[in-house]
């Protein structure tokens, strides 16, 4: 059965809004899901950064001590905790819609809220886990920006560029069912792609490619919204630099665009997903 939603994106929004509770409740129903007989709980989703952690401390700090950066643990932590918010969340609103079949083929409400609601699970997570990372800054003495009061504007950046990317990948993987193992190999090149657990200064200054002279490291920050964010976060945390604000209003644009574009793809095939479910 198809339902048209309200007109146009504030509509959309307006609609989610009304079923806000409906929200709230697969957001906690997704977090017990996830913890459900789990004897550590949430402690569960800092052993993955920690552990991750440990390996590049090992590669990086002891086995290529030429490459050492100071307190690397922290500044691996600064990149690897965003890092896996978004990951976690794309992977996870792969199969939000599908997952929930029997729901959407029988009661109407808000498609959309599936997806958001694996995103705002996850960024739970990740704002419990930034609780760990602060008390680590703070014992080892960071470098704090004096522009960390942006710190929120950075987390709602990347919130609605990670729901931008959930909307269009979980529509993608109802109508075509191998979305999912494209994605985890695009996921896989993307984290090396991101200057996670290295430093852009590693990367060289120019390249030549047929005849036309790069720059690897500015290339990164334009063509990779995570890498930009990734920067953001330790410039704020770990470098204590003033952000620079032009280049956190491209990055948040950017996330702007990927988010309204998620949402009118999501909108424009949503009606479509009780035929292919």
């Amino acid at each position: 059965m198809r339902h048209s939603s309200q007109g146009g994106f504030l509509g959309q929004i307006r609609e989610i809004y009304q079923y806000r509770e409906l929200l709230r409740n697969l957001i906690v129903s997704d977090l017990k899901a996830r913890y459900k007989n789990s004897v550590l709980g949430f402690f569960w989703s800092l052993l993955n950064p920690l552990g991750m952690m440990l390996v590049f401390t090992l590669i990086f700090g002891l086995l290529v001590p030429n490459v050492q950066i100071e307190r690397y643990p922290l500044f691996l932590l600064c990149g690897l905790l965003p890092w896996n918010y978004y990951s976690t969340s794309v992977q996870g609103s792969l199969y939000s819609v599908l997952g929930n079949a029997g729901l959407v083929k029988k009661v109407y409400f808000p498609r959309a809220v599936l997806p958001i609601a694996t995103v705002l699970s996850q960024l739970i997570n990740f704002l419990l886990a930034f609780v760990i990372l602060f008390a680590a800054l703070l014992i080892f003495q960071s470098n704090f920006s004096p522009w960390l009061w942006l710190l929120p504007l950075v987390l709602l950046t990347q919130t609605l560029f990670t729901i931008g990317v959930a909307l269009v990948l979980s529509t993608l993987n109802v109508f075509y069912r191998d979305t999912a193992m494209i994605v985890d190999v695009v996921m896989l090149a993307w984290f090396f792609l991101t200057p996670v657990f290295y430093s852009t200064s590693l990367l060289p200054a120019s390249i030549t490619l047929l005849g036309v002279t790069l720059n690897p490291q500015r290339l990164l920050y334009i063509l990779n919204p995570m890498a930009s964010l990734v920067n953001i976060y330790r410039d704020l945390l770990y470098w204590g630099y003033r952000t620079d604000l032009d280049f956190f209003l491209r990055t948040a644009v950017t996330a702007i665009a990927v988010f309204l574009f998620g949402a009118w793809f999501f909108r424009r095939y949503s009606d479509r997903f009780g035929e292919e479910l």
